[in-house]
């Protein structure tokens, strides 16, 4: 695994973690990241309306690479399996195909009547999933201007993690709706959340037999899809202070060790083991929210987000105080390995 923190880090990082810093930063809120399923490429969409790149080097420094615009706020992105194409969504209802390897324009994609929320690419069927806020998730083959398939959902996508054939679509009611991909064209199965308040993120088991669903009301659900895994449900708390408590912004599985972090509004990060059922690393707080997060391809860096939350309504946003800042984290195993559940053999 990388370890960059003692190379690249300069004595006064301001980083309560000593993360190293991304640069430039993007000059809006960052509302998705993501990593290159073959490089240390990772890509930024954010309120700005950019979509930008940039190449981690082996010591943590960050050289921009490129960028491309939207027309208003991006809020979504994804990578094609082999690396070599990125595709964004956002607030002007288009979803972008951007070949960022071979340098040529991007295609854009229409049809949502509403923004697109959500992304991602499903390489065993080699097409791209769009979730929005029309109540839809429209299947594109990218060699296509029209969607494939356009499948109803019963309110607007807010959250969409898939691990093939398993894709699970958090919606506006609460309503968690499972796709089994060998027939995307009709439900698999609806289920209530298991959170009582709306959902803001959610992850898919890496062994498709269920997902996390992550709360604005600062709790995660651990949920199994068959029915005979019901009693392995479970929901904790995390991403609170006192009396005060916090959205849950970002889950995330390690790709090797397949435990995973949450990430939140109290501008803090973790590290849990799902099987054990214990906390696996707690990190320090950041003075702003922790929006969005990803790890890289072999789990070796958790790149994450500080910034305005936008979800806290444009009223509350200053433009003149506010500061973004992207941060790399160099992952060491001891945090992210499963260890045994305390207190049992």
């Amino acid at each position: 695994m990388a370890s960059f923190n003692a190379a690249g880090a300069a004595p006064a990082n301001p980083n309560p973690n000593k993360s190293l810093e991304v640069n430039p930063a993007p000059g809006d809120s960052v509302s998705s990241l993501s990593f290159s399923p073959k490089a240390n490429h990772l890509i930024a969409t954010s309120w700005d309306n950019q979509v930008r790149c940039w190449e981690v080097q082996p010591g943590g420094q960050c050289q921009a690479k490129a960028s491309i615009s939207h027309d208003q706020p991006v809020l979504c992105s994804a990578w094609k399996d082999d690396g070599t194409t990125v595709f964004s969504g956002g607030c002007d209802k288009m979803v972008k195909m951007w070949p960022l390897l071979s340098g040529g324009q991007a295609t854009t994609f229409s049809g949502h009547e509403a923004s697109v929320k959500e992304l991602a690419w499903i390489p065993q069927m080699s097409l791209l999933v769009s979730g929005s806020w029309d109540k839809t998730l429209r299947y594109w083959d990218i060699r296509q201007p029209n969607p494939a398939h356009v499948q109803q959902l019963p309110e607007r996508c807010y959250a969409l993690s898939l691990s093939y054939p398993l894709m699970a679509v958090g919606t506006a009611d609460r309503n968690v709706v499972i796709f089994n991909l060998q027939n995307p064209q009709a439900e698999f199965k609806r289920i209530v959340s298991p959170l009582k308040f709306q959902t803001r993120c959610i992850a898919a088991f890496p062994d498709q037999q269920g997902f996390l669903v992550g709360s604005i009301e600062g709790r995660v659900g651990v949920h199994h899809v068959d029915d005979s895994n019901q009693s392995k449900n479970f929901t904790f708390k995390c991403h609170r202070e006192g009396t005060d408590i916090y959205s849950v912004n970002s889950l995330n599985f390690h790709p090797v060790h397949h435990t995973f972090a949450t990430a939140g509004s109290d501008g803090g990060f973790n590290f849990w083991d799902k099987d054990s059922k214990q906390r696996l690393k707690a990190f320090s707080k950041c003075p702003s929210p922790v929006t969005c997060s990803t790890f890289n391809q072999d789990g070796s860096i958790f790149a994450y987000a500080v910034c305005y939350d936008w979800s806290k309504g444009a009223e509350k946003h200053n433009p003149s105080t506010a500061k973004t800042n992207i941060f790399l984290h160099s992952v060491q195993e001891s945090d992210v390995k499963g260890k045994p559940r305390t207190g049992k053999k």
